[in-house]
């Protein structure tokens, strides 16, 4: 891993257990690269479960979503098929409107980082696209699962 995303497992306080299924493989018999993305839109979804923010309701009563408008991810080993692994996430950064995820997935119950990722969402109204400030209440729930964990 680069100095870009160097990962400590130790600023990850929540992880969601995930299989490779056979449909995720290229023929080199590996994770296909774009399948990670989809790995940390799942764990990230059941992170915002387990710290009680109910994105999906959230989403439809208010009209205001998050935009995905990066993604960064680096390889160091690949997963294969049927390998159980672990999607660790946390989030690094809250800004005004945008928050900044890391992830590391792992084999489960392992420290080996085979792909460390960072994931930039800006919430935003979808009536007009504009951005918004992330509410107060999500950012507390973020505060009290991620905050010793939070960049300055």
């Amino acid at each position: 891993m680069s100095d870009r995303l160097t990962t400590n497992l130790d600023d990850f306080h929540f992880a969601c257990p995930l299989r490779v299924r056979y449909s995720e493989v290229d023929a080199q018999g590996v994770v296909f690269f774009a399948h990670y993305a989809t790995y940390a839109d799942v764990a990230i979804t059941e992170y915002l479960r387990a710290i009680g923010f109910d994105y999906i309701s959230h989403a439809g009563t208010t009209g205001i979503d998050f935009h995905l408008v990066k993604t960064l991810f680096e390889y160091a080993a690949p997963a294969r098929v049927d390998e159980e692994i672990e999607v660790h996430v946390r989030v690094a950064r809250i800004g005004r409107s945008s928050m900044t995820f890391r992830t590391a997935i792992t084999h489960a119950g392992k420290a080996d980082v085979l792909t460390a990722g960072e994931l930039v969402w800006v919430y935003t109204d979808q009536s007009d696209h504009k951005s918004r400030p992330i509410p107060d209440d999500l950012a507390a729930m973020i505060r009290r699962r991620d905050g010793a964990s939070l960049d300055a």
